[in-house]
């Protein structure tokens, strides 16, 4: 289920953010992203969220990230890496997998994260455990 069909739109504060390959969801303590079908998310485009969560949050932020993948697509878990490498700012992630085959890339992305990163069933799962997340209380 994509966040505005939730019931959240209407329980959490939020600012929504348009790129060309997909919507990104900025709130107090996490970011929820849905990307595009048949992209492929790569450095480039990664850069281009960074820039706009950096204009949206204060200084020093910490945030987590959830991975809504209401759609398939593609990218190199490998980014991980290099994206811990320059930056710090993400406590820990959420991917919500659909699919057996979502769940199997979670998996593998899951190796390549320095950070706590949950699989979750649902968008619900995924904002319930970031909500509690000891970083954020």
């Amino acid at each position: 289920m994509n966040f505005e069909n939730s019931k959240y739109p209407n329980l959490l504060q939020y600012s929504k953010v348009e790129f060309s390959f997909g919507t990104y969801f900025f709130f107090d303590n996490f970011v929820i992203s849905e990307l595009n079908e048949g992209i492929h998310f790569d450095w480039l485009k990664i850069q281009e969220v960074i820039s706009a969560i950096s204009e949206y949050y204060d200084d020093n932020f910490k945030i987590g990230y959830i991975s809504n993948r209401i759609n398939s697509y593609s990218l190199v878990p490998q980014l991980w890496i290099d994206f811990y490498k320059e930056y710090n700012f993400i406590v820990a992630g959420a991917i919500v997998a659909y699919n057996d085959f979502n769940y199997m890339n979670a998996t593998l992305e899951k190796h390549f994260s320095k950070n706590s990163i949950k699989r979750c069933n649902s968008l619900e799962e995924a904002i319930e455990w970031m909500s509690k997340l000891k970083e954020f209380n």
